[in-house]
């Protein structure tokens, strides 16, 4: 074992300051969890991430305290977003650390095995947490995506065909409603006929839910700007910005890739716009209405 230089006991510290951050992270999850497996999960994992703040605290000599404000950071977005989310986002942030471990592998021979267990240990044990929202995120899915895709559509079409701010949206909300209603009902009589423990009324829930809030985000700018096509603009702008943000939390819990699937996912709502905004021209045209 050598004796770390300065740099490398300031990798250290840094190393230990996160450990005791997350022990303070996941016993405040742990606190708010009411499912006694998740808790025992969570639990788990806490006295992993106190085990190895005591090593890194051997070599530094230091007590660390709490980063309070990354540690309210998360707190805060597992209320958002749910814990399974909140914790795996948690660990891709430091996935850039990982390099630093072999910087200071002769000065801490223990930080193979610290290394070891992030990846491994505690990744098992993250993916045991039951959450609903994971179990129901098929259903959240089907309602986000369809009514994407059919909306920013439907609403491009609106928009030229009938050049009313107020009309289009009350259109786009009374469709966004009964589109929202078949919805769920489709899924419910879908997950009931499946081989699944999905309960069907959850799972319709779940997607007409979801279904009828994003109609209600899309069609809101043509209710408070009297300009069709400046609605039309911030409609694509929001729907943008909710595939980004589903997108982003999709990857993060499923451990996917962002990139390819908010790509997809953009190209096809974007492109169902494009060309339903060419049929209303077309519409409005050879039928020759004018609103």
């Amino acid at each position: 074992m050598i004796a770390p230089n300065r740099d490398i006991k300031k990798i250290i510290i840094g190393f230990q300051k996160n450990e005791i951050t997350e022990y303070f992270i996941y016993r405040a999850l742990l606190a708010m969890m009411r499912n006694e497996h998740n808790r025992d999960v969570l639990r788990r994992i806490s006295e992993e991430e106190m085990r190895h703040y005591h090593i890194w605290h051997k070599y530094s000599g230091k007590k660390i305290r709490p980063d309070n404000l990354k540690r309210w950071f998360y707190i805060i977005i597992s209320l958002l977003f749910g814990v399974s989310f909140c914790i795996k986002l948690m660990e891709k942030g430091e996935s850039n650390a990982q390099a630093a471990y072999g910087r200071i592998s002769d000065a801490v021979p223990e930080a193979g095995e610290i290394k070891k267990q992030e990846e491994e240990h505690e990744a098992r044990l993250i993916d045991m947490i039951e959450e609903e929202k994971l179990e129901y995120m098929g259903s959240v899915v089907l309602g986000l995506n369809d009514a994407l895709v059919e909306f920013t559509g439907a609403l491009a079409g609106f928009t030229f065909a009938l050049q009313d701010s107020r009309l289009i949206g009350m259109v786009g909300l009374i469709m966004g409603f009964s589109a929202s209603l078949s919805m769920a009902a489709s899924e419910y009589l879908s997950t009931k006929t499946e081989s699944t423990d999905k309960n069907p009324l959850k799972a319709s829930f779940y997607t007409g839910v979801t279904y009828l809030l994003t109609v209600i985000v899309l069609v809101f700018p043509y209710f408070i700007l009297g300009d069709y096509g400046l609605s039309l603009f911030l409609m694509i702008a929001l729907a943008v910005a909710l595939i980004f943000m589903f997108t982003f939390y999709y990857s993060v819990v499923r451990d996917i890739p962002f990139g390819e699937r908010f790509t997809e996912m953009l190209g096809i709502s974007m492109g169902v716009a494009a060309l339903s905004f060419v049929i209303g021209i077309i519409v409005k045209k050879v039928l020759q209405i004018d609103i």
